[in-house]
């Protein structure tokens, strides 16, 4: 909003009456900012969006309390941490899963033998944590509100034997049992559909309560990345629905999920 109105940290400053680090911290997330000051900022800023800057006070009353994650802290990686915000607050998520099966519609035993093959091996105890962790964040699908959720399964991912044939049995088992939740969607990449863009990442794509809030997450090699700029969001929409072009429909997609069960 400031850059928007092209007015400098210090011109800001002036305008907020507050130092102009404090500017600073605040867009850079160091620090928290309060539904209160969120609209007056929005006002100084003269913010057109009043969609918008509702939707950012919301978030901002929302993060002044405690949530289920923080029992996490400092135990694993805060950027999981930022992804379960990220799920929370999201109206639909749309995935798209390469290799892996979406942690979402992960089964127990599935996400433990993901995690057994980390670089670092993980302890026990740590292990235990991020599956528990994993488990925690599926209760997203229980919500009175759950968002609603669109699955792209590459067939890559349907056949790679984390855990063994019987781990992967149970796990495509788990899967059709949660593609018959009204607001999960999945659908099926073929091998036989041929490239795609991004075919080497899995992406999430979050959308928030206003366009302007939507976030893309990707898996890299050490953790994860998120995108929020527009340019970044309109080339992953497209990117996610190029995909989907090539996607079976979902009724097509169940039965080649049953058809790869069947072969295990």
């Amino acid at each position: 909003m400031r850059e928007h109105v092209g007015l400098s940290l210090t011109e800001a400053a002036a305008l907020h009456r507050v130092d102009k680090t404090a500017i600073s911290n605040t867009e850079s997330a160091r620090f928290g900012v309060s539904a209160d000051r969120v609209r007056v900022w929005a006002a100084n800023y003269s913010c057109p969006d009043p969609a918008y800057v509702d939707a950012l006070a919301e978030m901002a009353k929302e993060r002044s309390g405690s949530h289920w994650w923080d029992e996490f802290r400092g135990s694993i990686a805060s950027c999981m941490f930022d992804l379960a915000e990220l799920e929370h607050h999201a109206t639909a998520l749309r995935h798209v899963q390469i290799t892996h099966l979406p942690g979402l519609l992960q089964h127990e035993d599935y996400a433990r033998a993901v995690f057994r093959e980390a670089v670092p091996p993980l302890s026990p105890e740590a292990l235990d944590l991020q599956v528990a962790f994993r488990m925690r964040r599926q209760k997203l699908l229980d919500r009175a509100d759950p968002p609603a959720c669109s699955f792209l399964l590459h067939e890559a991912a349907l056949r790679m034997l984390f855990g063994g044939p019987a781990v992967v049995r149970r796990q495509l088992e788990h899967l059709l049992e949660q593609s018959e939740r009204e607001t999960v969607t999945l659908r099926v990449v073929p091998f036989s559909a041929g490239g795609f863009p991004s075919a080497g990442s899995s992406t999430m794509y979050a959308c928030g309560p206003v366009r302007q809030l939507d976030t893309v997450q990707i898996d890299v090699p050490n953790g994860v990345t998120f995108l929020d700029s527009e340019t970044h969001l309109t080339n992953y929409r497209a990117v996610l629905d190029r995909v989907e072009q090539r996607s079976l429909e979902p009724g097509p997609s169940r039965d080649f999920i049953h058809k790869v069960l069947q072969e295990l």
